[in-house]
C-alpha cells in the first residue's frame, strides 16, 4: 500500500498523521477494493489539472433530467441532510455595532453585513454554523485527529486564527489566541485564553509587526481578493521563528477510477464554483493553482512543508477510518448544501433558487451512492518566518 506522504515536500518534512485519514490502510495490497482505497489517501507527485471553466452544463440542464425518488442507500444508513435537497479602508477591525449585526438576506438565508471589501459566499445562519462544526470535525479527523501539523513550542504565547476557533484555545491554555471572522457568530463560552475580532483579512491587518508566534488560516478559498497581500500580512504580524499554516480543501469532486461520469451533478460542482470565482474575483482554485506554497515562498517563509491527501465522499472506502472520514465528509454536504451554493450560483451564477434545488436533488443521490468513488485534495502547507 502506498504510504499516505502525498505530494514532495520542499524544506523540512514532517511525518504524516499516523492515525485518521491519512495514516491508516498502509498494509492494504492487492485488490480492486485495495485500489480504490489507496486512491482516497495517496496523491500522485504530478496530476493534470482540470480548465477551469470547461464543460460547464446550463442550469437548465437538471430539470430535463429524470429523478428517482428513491435515493440510493449506502451501507451506514443516510445522515439527515438540513436542507430540502439534500468598513473603514483604514482599519479591517469592526466594533460588534449594530450595523455588523444587520445581515444580509437572500432567499431565507443570512449573509454578513458590508464590512470591509468581502462578500461572503457562506451564510452565518445556524444551519451553515453546524455544518462548518461538521467540517471542522472531519478536519480534524483528516489530519489524524490534529489541530495542525507546523511544529509548534508548547509554550508559545500568541496565536491568531483567521476564521475563528476554540480548540487551539483548549490546548494551549497558556497561549492568548486571538480569532477573526467576518459575523459575530461565536459560541456563547469560549476558553478564558480566547478573544474575538470581527475582521475582513482582505484590508490590511491591524495587528503589529511580529506579535503572533503561530498564525493559522483555513478554509478561505472563494474570498480573497488578494492572496498575495494576505500572505505579505501574515509574514509581517508573525514573530521570527514563527509559523504561519493554512489547509484548504478543494472545491473539485473527483476520482481515480472513472465512477464520476462526466456531466454528472458531481463533475459539474467544481466547474461551476470555479467559473463562479473568476467572475466575482475571488478563487476557488487554491489548491489547484497551488497557491499555499507559492505565496509562501513570495512571502519570505522557510521550510515550507506540504502535506496532501484525497479526501474519500460517502461510505464507500473499506478502511473503517476512511469510512468514518468519507461519512462526515458527506454530512458536510448534505446537512447544508443549498448553504454552500445558493450566494455564488445565484447571485453570481444567475442559477434561480428552482434551479438550484434541482440540482442539488440529483447531488444528493449522486452523493449517496457507493459506486460513485468520490474524492477531493486536502492541503496543509506551513512554514516559518526566519
Amino acid at each position: 500500500m502506498t504510504d499516505s506522504k502525498g505530494l514532495p515536500t520542499t524544506g523540512t518534512t514532517t511525518p504524516p498523521p499516523t492515525t485518521g485519514a491519512a495514516g491508516r490502510a498502509q498494509d492494504q495490497t492487492g485488490s480492486p477494493a485495495d485500489a480504490a482505497e489507496q486512491s482516497a489517501h495517496a496523491a500522485p507527485e504530478k496530476e493534470p489539472l482540470p480548465e477551469p471553466q470547461s464543460e460547464i452544463l446550463p442550469a437548465t440542464h437538471w430539470a430535463q433530467l429524470s429523478l428517482d425518488t428513491e435515493a440510493p442507500q449506502d451501507d451506514a444508513g443516510d445522515p439527515d441532510d438540513g436542507d430540502s435537497a439534500f468598513g473603514d479602508a483604514a482599519s479591517s477591525t469592526a466594533s460588534l455595532s449594530e450595523s455588523i449585526l444587520e445581515y444580509r438576506n437572500i432567499h431565507g438565508r443570512t449573509f454578513h453585513s458590508n464590512v470591509g471589501v468581502a462578500e461572503s459566499w457562506i451564510p452565518n445562519d445556524e444551519q451553515q454554523q453546524e455544518s462548518m462544526d461538521i467540517h471542522h470535525h472531519m478536519c480534524t479527523l483528516a489530519l489524524g485527529d490534529k489541530l495542525f501539523l507546523a511544529p509548534l513550542k508548547p509554550d508559545i504565547k500568541k496565536v491568531v486564527d483567521i476564521g475563528t476557533g476554540t480548540d487551539f484555545a483548549e490546548q494551549f491554555p497558556g497561549a492568548e489566541v486571538t480569532g477573526t471572522d467576518l459575523s459575530p457568530i461565536q459560541p456563547g463560552w469560549v476558553p478564558p485564553n480566547v478573544r474575538f475580532e470581527i475582521d475582513d483579512a482582505n484590508l490590511r491587518w491591524t495587528w503589529h509587526d511580529n506579535t503572533f508566534d503561530y498564525v493559522h488560516l483555513r478554509g478561505l478559498m472563494g474570498s480573497i481578493v488578494d492572496w498575495h497581500a494576505l500572505y505579505r500580512d501574515a509574514f509581517r504580524v508573525c514573530k521570527p521563528g514563527g509559523y504561519v499554516e493554512h489547509f484548504e480543501n478543494s472545491i473539485n469532486m473527483d476520482c481515480d477510477d472513472g465512477s464520476i461520469a462526466p456531466g454528472s451533478p458531481m463533475h459539474q460542482w467544481g466547474k461551476v464554483f470555479w467559473a463562479g470565482g473568476e467572475k466575482f474575483g475571488r478563487t476557488f482554485r487554491v489548491v489547484e493553482d497551488d497557491i499555499q506554497k507559492k505565496c509562501m515562498e513570495e512571502a519570505g517563509f522557510v521550510d515550507i512543508t506540504v502535506w496532501e491527501h484525497k479526501c474519500p465522499i460517502g461510505s464507500w472506502p473499506a478502511d473503517p477510518r476512511l469510512k468514518t472520514l468519507g461519512q462526515f465528509s458527506r454530512l458536510v454536504l448534505e446537512s447544508d448544501a443549498e448553504g454552500y451554493v445558493l450566494y455564488m450560483w445565484n447571485a453570481v451564477m444567475g442559477w434561480s433558487p428552482t434551479e438550484i434545488q434541482v440540482y442539488l436533488a440529483h447531488l444528493r443521490r449522486q452523493v449517496r451512492d457507493d459506486n460513485v468513488h468520490a474524492l477531493y485534495r486536502q492541503r496543509v502547507v506551513y512554514g516559518r518566518k526566519p
